[in-house]
C-alpha cells in the first residue's frame, strides 16, 4: 500500500530584522493531487523569545489530524476552525503582538 504524496505549493520564509524583533516567519501549504489543501503550517520562530517548541513563539498547523495553535510552548485546539484563509488572517493579526 503506497502513501499518498502531497505537493508543497507554498513555502515562504521571512527573516525579520532585529529592529522588528528578529526571528523567522514560515508559511507552508501542501495540496493533494486534486489541488485540495491537505496540510498547512505557519509559525513565528524566535529563540530569543521562546526556547520551547523549537523556538516557535506562535503558530498554527493541522499536523496529527487536528487544527491547533502553538503559543510559547503550549498547544491548544482550534475549536472554531472555518477556513485556512481565516486561520492565516488570525495568525497575521496575532503576530503583531510579537513583532514591532
Amino acid at each position: 500500500m503506497s502513501r499518498e504524496r502531497f505537493i508543497k505549493t507554498v513555502s515562504e520564509r521571512y527573516i525579520l530584522p532585529k529592529r522588528r524583533g528578529g526571528g523567522l516567519i514560515k508559511i507552508e501549504v501542501w495540496e493533494n493531487k486534486d489541488g485540495e489543501l491537505v496540510k498547512y503550517s505557519f509559525a513565528y520562530i524566535n529563540h530569543q523569545i521562546s526556547s520551547k517548541d523549537n523556538g516557535r513563539v506562535i503558530g498554527y498547523d493541522n499536523a496529527h489530524h487536528s487544527h491547533h495553535k502553538h503559543i510559547l510552548g503550549e498547544i491548544y485546539p482550534v475549536e472554531n476552525f472555518t477556513t485556512y484563509e481565516d486561520l492565516l488572517n488570525r495568525f497575521e493579526e496575532e503576530l503583531k503582538e510579537f513583532i514591532k
